[in-house]
């Protein structure tokens, strides 16, 4: 019997990884954007939130089958990456009329992601990574935000896109802290299970 040891491709964790740090910049910057110009037409701001959020569920699905070192960041976005192409394809079907539907799921599904990012926290912890309390941080503020978004849906439309613009500002940065944090990526990467080859070999005192 032979063992063979395979080394994993790197590849699909460093796709999912530097995806989610450009996704987690534009949020950033989209967010940024829609606090000082809120005048912005909704039909825009309709559009660049399905696709980004498209984008981001396309990521988080590549990120949970890439199966990085540390297993923390991408743990749970195999159903949030599924929840957030529906909620991108939704959202760009109306893209004029999207504003209070988008505010209350993207609310809630901040809220709820918020939340599996304090469990990141204290995996982190666990891990012994210093700096993990910048995702519990980030996490406690995000989710209070995504909170507030919900209860405001009925505010005046600028007002309402202050707040989502705080939003994605907030989850942006939550997002952008976990995967610096918590995704190691070795080049040498072993797979989880080792392939194991047997060779007949025939016995001479046989």
């Amino acid at each position: 019997m032979q063992g063979i040891r395979k080394v994993r491709s790197v590849a699909p964790m460093q796709t999912a990884k530097t995806g989610y740090i450009i996704i987690s910049l534009l949020l950033c910057l989209t967010g940024l954007f829609l606090l000082f110009r809120p005048e912005v037409s909704t039909a825009l701001i309709g559009n660049t939130a399905g696709i980004l959020l498209l984008l981001f569920g396309i990521f988080k699905i590549v990120g949970y089958f890439s199966k990085d070192l540390y297993r923390l960041a991408f743990q749970f976005d195999l159903a949030f990456g599924i929840l957030l192409l529906i909620l991108g394809t939704v959202i760009l079907t109306r893209p004029e009329n999207f504003l209070n539907f988008l505010c209350i799921a993207t609310g809630l599904y901040v809220t709820a992601d918020s939340l599996t990012k304090l469990q990141t926290a204290k995996d982190a912890k666990q891990f012994g990574i210093r700096k993990w309390w910048l995702i519990l941080l980030t996490a406690l503020i995000s989710g209070t935000v995504g909170i507030l978004l919900m209860l405001r849906s009925s505010e005046s439309v600028t007002l309402l896109i202050r707040f989502f613009g705080a939003v994605m500002l907030a989850e942006g940065i939550l997002n952008l802290v976990t995967v610096l944090m918590t995704v190691k990526i070795v080049k040498n990467q072993m797979p989880d299970v080792i392939d194991v080859t047997c060779e007949e070999v025939d016995d001479p005192h046989a």
